[in-house]
């Protein structure tokens, strides 16, 4: 079976994104700790009023984004109609929550003050991830415009067909070739 435009490029960037993702619940993680435990003092850590509000999204956004490259993976071995659905749903939640923390690091970075290397490490992150998952999501769905780039979405004999004695199932009991 030929490769197709989409799947070539997905891959790669699927791998990307699920290696960025685990990068950002560990950064994450490491300040929600901090935070918790009112170290916000921590010469490599600091913050602002919007911080909190950051690092809530930001771990959500890690945690549902390496999963949905779960759904993913399986998408891009199989590249099929029926994998494309969990997949392309699971993605779009994905860059639905990353673009809601990239609103929140906008937001810490136009309050400013100090923030430590690991915040601004972590804005980076999400900021990239915001595009760069935007860039999956349509590459996953590029089948709706052409077989070229996806599964294709107008597979017509996927889940049709005849039995052995000749009875085309799609069609209310006829018989393939026949006038009822």
């Amino acid at each position: 079976m030929a490769q197709t435009v989409g799947r070539n490029i997905a891959a790669p960037l699927l791998f990307l994104n699920l290696i960025m993702y685990l990068i950002v619940v560990g950064f994450a993680s490491w300040c929600v700790n901090r935070f918790i435990n009112g170290q916000t003092n921590h010469p490599s850590f600091g913050g602002n009023g919007a911080t909190m509000f950051f690092l809530t999204f930001s771990i959500l956004a890690g945690v549902v984004g390496a999963v949905s490259k779960l759904a993913g993976g399986s998408h891009i071995r199989v590249w099929r109609n029926d994998s494309l659905a969990a997949a392309g749903s699971t993605s779009l939640v994905a860059w639905a929550v990353t673009a809601l923390a990239f609103g929140f690091a906008c937001k810490e970075i136009n309050v400013g003050g100090h923030r430590g290397w690991r915040l601004r490490v972590l804005e980076a992150f999400i900021i990239i991830l915001t595009f760069t998952q935007l860039l999956y999501v349509l590459l996953i769905h590029a089948g709706l415009y052409s077989s070229k780039y996806g599964p294709g979405y107008r597979d017509a004999d996927y889940g049709l067909g005849t039995t052995a004695a000749g009875v085309d199932t799609g069609h209310k009991g006829g018989v393939a070739g026949s006038r009822v």
